[in-house]
């Protein structure tokens, strides 16, 4: 799966919506109400870096794989990178987008779910 993809993916969720940061954050960010479900680092050295939140259960996991690493200043909150997009099958990475999605959705006030027509999980 590669980039453009990858967004494409994201844009096609349930609520989703993207906001993109200049310096210094030099994020692309994916959003379901107020909450991060997956960004890309859009400057050198690591355009294009993926990341996305893991399940608490899974980091150990996934972060012992090549190519999936901690993200940066964000792994005490179970998040991880993933440097090269194509190096993964498609429904990997999309397995992990939708947990990561749902793990936001969650944690939305129930009001603001019952605004988004969520995912069938």
């Amino acid at each position: 799966m590669d980039i453009e993809a990858t967004k494409n993916y994201c844009r096609s969720l349930a609520g989703a919506s993207e906001k993109i940061f200049a310096a210094p954050a030099n994020i692309h960010v994916f959003y379901v109400g107020d909450k991060q479900f997956a960004y890309f680092k859009t400057s050198q050295p690591e355009q294009g870096r993926f990341s996305i939140r893991a399940a608490p259960e899974r980091f150990l996991e996934l972060t012992d794989q090549e190519g999936i690493k901690p993200a940066r200043y964000m792994q005490r909150f179970h998040w991880i990178s993933i440097s090269d997009l194509t190096s993964k099958e498609s429904s990997f990475i999309r397995m992990l987008i939708d947990e990561s999605y749902q793990k936001a959705f969650s944690n939305l006030t129930k009001k603001a779910q019952k605004t988004i027509k969520p995912l069938n999980f």
